[in-house]
């Protein structure tokens, strides 16, 4: 059975609250866009940009935890319409969201692209691997130019996604976009001071 994002989502407290706010109307019966249970091409080619992702999961007290992952950009593969899955490097050896995930096999991502205010949620099931445990998925997240132990393989299973609104998502940009707008301009300025001092030099003034 496939669940739509919001089926997931809205609870009856979160009902509850949409009622007190007066959006309960808003939401209830929607069916809009909301409804993706498997990755289309689109998904799939914003998740191969990420260098980046948070993570939420639940403890058995019922303490969320949200946790960055990153890497190389497209870390976070795709390895079908409703799997994705990333090799998981060592850190600082806290295993927070690998044990939650060991009770509690649910878990909420957050891909952001900053730059084009653009947010992809998703829901999914997850699945702790040991790197001998499925050799074509260890090689299919493993980076070889990525100088990082890989310890785990995390297998995630869709149930949900959906794409937000860009409302309040403040541009920002990484050192590789900044460098990329900005690498045009010093061309374009080393040619005219390049040109200035051509010119200078027919004229006889000084460069």
């Amino acid at each position: 059975m496939s669940y739509g994002f919001l089926d997931i989502a809205v609870t009856p407290s979160v009902r509850a609250a949409q009622a007190e706010m007066g959006a309960d109307g808003v939401w209830t019966d929607f069916q809009g866009h909301r409804e993706f249970d498997r990755f289309t091409q689109g998904e799939k080619a914003f998740i191969a940009e990420r260098d980046s992702i948070y993570v939420a999961s639940v403890s058995e007290t019922g303490w969320p935890y949200v946790q960055h992952r990153g890497g190389p950009k497209g870390f976070l593969k795709v390895i079908d319409d409703t799997t994705l899955a990333f090799a998981d490097y060592r850190g600082n050896r806290q295993y927070i969201s690998t044990g939650n995930w060991a009770a509690n096999d649910r878990a909420c991502l957050f891909l952001m692209d900053y730059p084009h205010r653009a947010r992809l949620k998703i829901y999914v099931h997850v699945e702790r691997l040991g790197i001998t445990d499925d050799a074509a998925l260890t090689e299919a997240v493993t980076d070889g130019a990525y100088k990082a132990r890989i310890e785990r393989i995390f297998r995630l299973r869709l149930a949900s996604f959906d794409w937000n609104c860009q409302q309040h998502i403040t541009p920002r940009f990484s050192e590789e976009e900044v460098v990329s707008a900005v690498n045009p301009l010093r061309e374009r300025l080393a040619r005219l001071e390049a040109e200035n001092a051509e010119l200078r030099s027919r004229l006889g003034q000084p460069t």
